[in-house]
């Protein structure tokens, strides 16, 4: 199995924590700006979007790193994506969110304070960022305290990699962040893991 992408973006570490959990062997290739450009035809050939991670599986080709994970726990038999269906949609149902409310609450503020894109300054624009960040960072608090330290069937999934991994943007980004005890918890938990430690360790954005 070929994985593709960098290590830089978030999407492509929630691909290689779950492959490396799944005991997966593969080889990856780093692909994203500023290292190799998607956006040629090679790379467009195997996803038109130019975006990674992008996965080669004996010549299967898929894109969108959440049914990636999901692919991955399905081939290997992992109980981080459950049989039960209605386990299995909880665990769909907050990866789900991650991608899709999460994900974009935080791109302006992450931007500007992160990466000081000079093009991301509004001074409203990064307040707005970060309250709606803040309101999705608190609804997932609840859900911690709720599930007893996970997000779904009080046990690891892979809704709970991706969420520590939109933790640990909230954790590298220098702003005056709201207290959140169970998301540092379960961030710190994962993180003492051994895959934790690669994919939410120092050095990692």
């Amino acid at each position: 199995m070929r994985i593709l992408g960098r290590v830089t973006s978030s999407n492509v570490r929630k691909v290689l924590w779950t492959a490396d959990l799944c005991g997966i062997a593969y080889e990856h290739e780093v692909w994203g700006m500023p290292h190799r450009d998607p956006r040629v035809p090679e790379f467009l050939a195997l996803n038109p979007n130019g975006t990674v991670p992008v996965i080669v599986d004996d010549g299967f080709v898929l894109w969108e790193s959440s049914a990636i994970m999901r692919y991955l726990a399905l081939q290997t038999g992992s109980d981080l994506w459950p049989e039960d269906a209605r386990q299995r949609a909880l665990v769909d149902q907050w990866l789900t969110w991650q991608a899709t409310e999460l994900l974009p609450s935080w791109l302006y503020a992450v931007t500007a304070y992160l990466a000081r894109n000079p093009d991301f300054a509004d001074p409203e624009r990064i307040a707005q960022s970060v309250d709606k960040w803040t309101a999705n960072m608190r609804m997932l608090e609840e859900r911690l305290v709720a599930g007893g330290g996970y997000v779904a069937n009080g046990r690891l999934s892979l809704a709970d990699l991706a969420l520590a991994l939109s933790s640990h943007r909230w954790f590298s980004t220098p702003f005056d962040r709201a207290e959140l005890p169970a998301v540092a918890e379960h961030y710190q938990r994962l993180k003492a893991t051994e895959a934790g430690q690669k994919y939410l360790g120092a050095g990692t954005p």
